[in-house]
C-alpha cells in the first residue's frame, strides 16, 4: 500500500570521500577518524532499487503526496531514497517538504530575460531548508536513542541563524533527552534569527567573529566530548536535504532536462544534497536527464567559483577565502565544510551530462540585495539568498550558461522576514562601508505620515477622518467621483 509505512529497509553505512573509510551508522560520525575527510552516507542495498521501474517509482511517490499519514507526508514520502533505516517511530515530521514553486509573473520574467520560478523554502516549520535536514538528523537522532536507551544527548550546531533556528526547534519538539546549544558569530545574526533558538529554549552562546570561527569551536568540541553536531558535517543532514530535488523533479512531473536548478552556495550542503538527489533519481530511471546545476556566490565569500573559475580540470586549486560582510549571511563561509562533497557530485554530473551541467557564478553584493528586493516587488517573498539566486541567474543569462528555452528553478532557502533588517536599511542608506552597497532611490520606499498626530487632539472625530483622507486622496492623486 502506497499510504503505509514503506516496508523496504537499507544497509547504511558512512564512506569517506578521503581515504574510502567505511564506518557503521551505530555510532555518530562527523568526519573520518582516519584522515580527517568528510563523510557520505550510502546505502549499500541501493541496487536493490533498480529492479523497481522508474515509473513504478513515480507513481509510488506522486500517490504518497496525498498521504495523511504524518510520518510520510513531508520529506519521508521519498523514504527509500533517503534514510531507508529507520522505523516509523523514529520519524520527526513538523510539517517540512512539500514548499510551493511559484513562477515569476510575466512582468518579472521579461525584465530578466527567462522564465523562472522561486522554490519558497522559506515556508517550512522554521522558516528555512534547513528544516529538511534537520528533520532527518533528528528522527535518526532518535533512532540512536531509542536502540541506545541514552539518557542525554546533547544536540550542538554553528549558524550564521538558519541552522539553530531549525535545530532549537526540533530538539525543542522531540524533548527528553535531547537539549540544544546553538553557537553563533556574535552580532552577526539579524534579530528575527536570534530571536528564535532563544525562543525554543536553546541555549545560545555568542563568538566574537565570523562563521568559520564558531565551527572551529564546534569542531572541537564534536571531537572530544559526546555531544551531536548538527551542522552540514553531520551526513544525515544532506540526507534529508535531498528532498528539494525529489520535490523539484516531482513538480515538473519527473521532466527536468530543460530546468536550470540555481542553488546558493553557503557551506555548501544543499547544493550537494541537490545533486546528490537528481544523481539517485537518474541512476533509478525515474528521472532521464540531469537538470543543470548552477551554483551562486557572494564576491565577499567565493572559494567554490574561484576553483570552479579555472577551466582546466588538473589546474584547479582549492583555497579557502578571507571574508567580508554578505547580506547574504549564510554566504559568509570562507571555507565551506561540503566542498569535497560538491567536487565528488559535480564531477559524476559532468560526467554523465557534460562539462555545461554544471557551473558556478559569482555576484556582488549590490546584485543581491537589489535582486530580492525586485523579486518581493513582484510578488515573491525571497530572502537575501534568494536575492542572491536571481542575481545569479542573470549573471548565468549574460554568461551564455543557461539557454533561451530553459526554465530556472531558484532556491529561495528562507523567509524574507528573517532578514528584513537588511531591506531597511537600503530603504535608510545605513549599510556600513564594508558592505559595498550604495542605494538606488527606485527601489527605496518608507512610511509617509498623512496629517500631524497633534490634529487628532484637536479636530473633532469626523473632522480628523475627513482631513486624513482628503490628505490621503491628494498624495494619491485621485479624482472625486461626480454625482
Amino acid at each position: 500500500m502506497t499510504h503505509a509505512f514503506p516496508v523496504y529497509r537499507g544497509s547504511m553505512q558512512y564512506r569517506c570521500l578521503g581515504c574510502e573509510a567505511v564506518y557503521s551508522i551505530e555510532e555518530l560520525h562527523y568526519t573520518c577518524p582516519e584522515c580527517g575527510g568528510v563523510f557520505l552516507l550510502e546505502d549499500t542495498s541501493f541496487e536493490r532499487l533498480t529492479e523497481t521501474p522508474g515509473e513504478m517509482w513515480r507513481d509510488v511517490f506522486d500517490a504518497r503526496a496525498a498521504a495523511k499519514r504524518a510520518s510520510i507526508r513531508g520529506i519521508f514520502r521519498f523514504y527509500e531514497l533517503m534514510a531507508p533505516v529507520l522505523e516509523e517511530e523514529d520519524v520527526v515530521y513538523l510539517g517540512e517538504g512539500s514548499t510551493p514553486v511559484i513562477e515569476a509573473n510575466d512582468a518579472l520574467a521579461q525584465r530578466i530575460g527567462r522564465r523562472f520560478a522561486f522554490k519558497n523554502d522559506g515556508q517550512n516549520p522554521s522558516a528555512s531548508f534547513k528544516d529538511r535536514g534537520m528533520a532527518c538528523a533528528f528522527s535518526y537522532l532518535k533512532r540512536l536513542v531509542r536502540e541506545n536507551d541514552w539518557d542525554q544527548v546533547l544536540t550542538v550546531c554553528a549558524s550564521t541563524g538558519d541552522t539553530s533556528a531549525a535545530a532549537a526547534l526540533y530538539a525543542a519538539y522531540v524533548g527528553a533527552p535531547l537539549t540544544s546549544v546553538v553557537i553563533l558569530p556574535q552580532g552577526k545574526v539579524t534579530p528575527q534569527q536570534l530571536a528564535q533558538p532563544l525562543g525554543s529554549g536553546a541555549t545560545v552562546l555568542e563568538v566574537p567573529g565570523v562563521f568559520d570561527d564558531c565551527m572551529k569551536v564546534v569542531e572541537h568540541l564534536a571531537e572530544h566530548y559526546r555531544v551531536a553536531l548538527l551542522n552540514s558535517k553531520n551526513a544525515w543532514r544532506i540526507l534529508g536535504q535531498e528532498s528539494y530535488a525529489f520535490e523539484v523533479a516531482q513538480w515538473h512531473d519527473w521532466k527536468v532536462g530543460d530546468l536550470a536548478v540555481f542553488v546558493p552556495i553557503g557551506n555548501a550542503g544543499n547544493i550537494t544534497a541537490i545533486m546528490s538527489g537528481f544523481l539517485k533519481m537518474h541512476k533509478l530511471g525515474i528521472i532521464n536527464d540531469l537538470p543543470r546545476f548552477v551554483g551562486v556566490q557572494s564576491h565577499h565569500a567565493d572559494p567554490v567559483y574561484r576553483y570552479y573559475k579555472e577551466k582546466d580540470p588538473t589546474a584547479r586549486k582549492y583555497e579557502p577565502v578571507a571574508v567580508t560582510p554578505s547580506v547574504a549571511q549564510a554566504a559568509m563561509i570562507g571555507n565551506p565544510v561540503s566542498f569535497p562533497r560538491v567536487k565528488h557530485f559535480a564531477d559524476q554530473v559532468v560526467a554523465i551530462g557534460g562539462d555545461d551541467k554544471f557551473a558556478v557564478v559569482q555576484v556582488s553584493e549590490q546584485e543581491i540585495i537589489e535582486s530580492m528586493l525586485l523579486a518581493n516587488r513582484h510578488g515573491h517573498i525571497a530572502d537575501t539568498q534568494g536575492g542572491e539566486c536571481l542575481a545569479g541567474l542573470q549573471k548565468a543569462i549574460e554568461a551564455g550558461v543557461v539557454g533561451e528555452d530553459e526554465f530556472a528553478v531558484l532556491d529561495a532557502t528562507a523567509h524574507a522576514l528573517k532578514f528584513i533588517g537588511f531591506q531597511e536599511m537600503y530603504f535608510e542608506n545605513s549599510f556600513p562601508a564594508e558592505y559595498g552597497i550604495t542605494p538606488k532611490k527606485d527601489l527605496s520606499n518608507a512610511p509617509r505620515l498623512l496629517i500631524d498626530p497633534s490634529r487628532k487632539d484637536a479636530l473633532a472625530p469626523q473632522d480628523y477622518y475627513l482631513e486624513a483622507a482628503t490628505a490621503a486622496a491628494e498624495l494619491l492623486g485621485l479624482e472625486a467621483k461626480i454625482d
